[in-house]
């Protein structure tokens, strides 16, 4: 047997984790059992998950579970200010999530990791970190994140468990954002416009292809703007088809 292989009782462990979050009734997307399952599959002290529209600077979803103590709330600004210099964040927003599974030292060594702002401003005590990425739409990050105080590093295994567990979290945080849902009433001409702006098409191409005046385009994308009660198009997008977000 491989020394990165998953033993049968951790598999039975990673199947019962998927199978809580599953039968989960609470309206949280994704499922809190879901983040809490992780923490102890891949032995962390903080476990989060977040999820952020980079253009209006939105949190859309924003949890954790602490295994290592208290830690005091963090500096959201100072996220901003630095974020340019974690790694996993700025690879989200180039790929949209499609990523695999990597920690900190994949990136840069730890040493490096603690000379910059980012860990003095922002994520002190932590200097080590996993990440499992989600598929998001563009302008959007979506992850979950595994830190530790010490500097020893995640195992193969605990690499091994996410990637194996990866696809499952997407379909659990796609399964709750339809639970969440409340239906929106859109006219056929907004449905259309929003469909267009799924596929990453501009307003004036969006015009083009519904032989409209961006004006139009511009009008209706207020309307759906207004009706879901959100402010671009990425939340728009997002509102509306969770299961490609």
């Amino acid at each position: 047997m491989s020394r990165h292989s998953i033993t049968e009782r951790h598999m039975r462990a990673m199947l019962d984790v998927i199978d809580e979050a599953r039968h989960s009734t609470t309206d949280e997307v994704p499922p809190l059992s879901l983040l809490e399952g992780l923490g102890r599959l891949v032995p962390c002290d903080l476990a989060e998950f977040c999820e952020v529209d980079l253009p209006t600077r939105s949190p859309l979803g924003d949890q954790a579970v602490e295994y290592g103590g208290h830690y005091p709330p963090v500096d959201d600004e100072a996220w901003w200010r630095f974020k340019h210099q974690h790694p996993h964040c700025v690879a989200v927003e180039r790929s949209h999530g499609d990523l695999e599974v990597s920690q900190l030292s994949d990136h840069l060594a730890t040493r490096e990791f603690r000379n910059l702002a980012l860990f003095s401003e922002y994520m002190r005590p932590f200097t080590t970190m996993i990440v499992v990425t989600l598929p998001t739409a563009p302008g959007r990050i979506r992850m979950y994140n595994l830190s530790r105080e010490h500097v020893r590093p995640f195992s193969e295994r605990d690499r091994l468990t996410l990637e194996l567990m990866r696809p499952y979290l997407y379909d659990i945080y796609r399964e709750a954002a339809r639970r969440r849902q409340t239906p929106v009433r859109l006219t056929l001409r907004e449905l259309d416009v929003m469909r267009a702006v799924a596929k990453g098409l501009s307003n004036g191409a969006i015009a083009g292809q519904l032989v409209v005046e961006p004006s139009t385009v511009r009008k209706h994308l207020e309307n759906v703007y207004r009706k879901l009660g959100v402010s671009s198009r990425t939340a728009a997008v997002a509102r509306l088809f969770p299961e490609t977000s």
